[in-house]
């Protein structure tokens, strides 16, 4: 088995893991609560919600595909030569693409 992956599924996975992590902070906001107070008595929920919020929108700047920026668009080998007119028009024959 091959468990070689890119660096683009690796930001995904990324991007899922900030994501749930974020969810999971929101949803559990109140144990958090008294788990971060035992910490710091100056902690609040809005602390705890306001990192869980920012954990997910994290997790969705990773999970962007941003992938179509750095892509070369190939040019076709091959163009179709067309013959008529309008409807009427078909396809006759191919040639080389020229190299811009």
């Amino acid at each position: 088995m091959n468990y070689k992956r890119g660096k683009k599924e690796n930001m995904k996975i990324l991007g899922y893991i900030l994501s749930l992590a974020g969810l999971a902070a929101v949803v559990l906001s109140k144990p958090l609560l008294v788990l971060a107070q035992k910490i710091s008595p100056s902690i609040k929920l809005a602390y705890v919600i306001v990192a869980g919020v920012a954990l997910v929108a994290a997790g969705v700047v990773f999970l962007m595909d941003r992938s179509g920026s750095n892509e070369v668009r190939l040019a076709a080998e091959e163009v179709p030569i067309y013959q008529g007119e309008g409807k009427n028009k078909r396809i006759v024959g191919y040639k080389k693409a020229s190299k811009k």
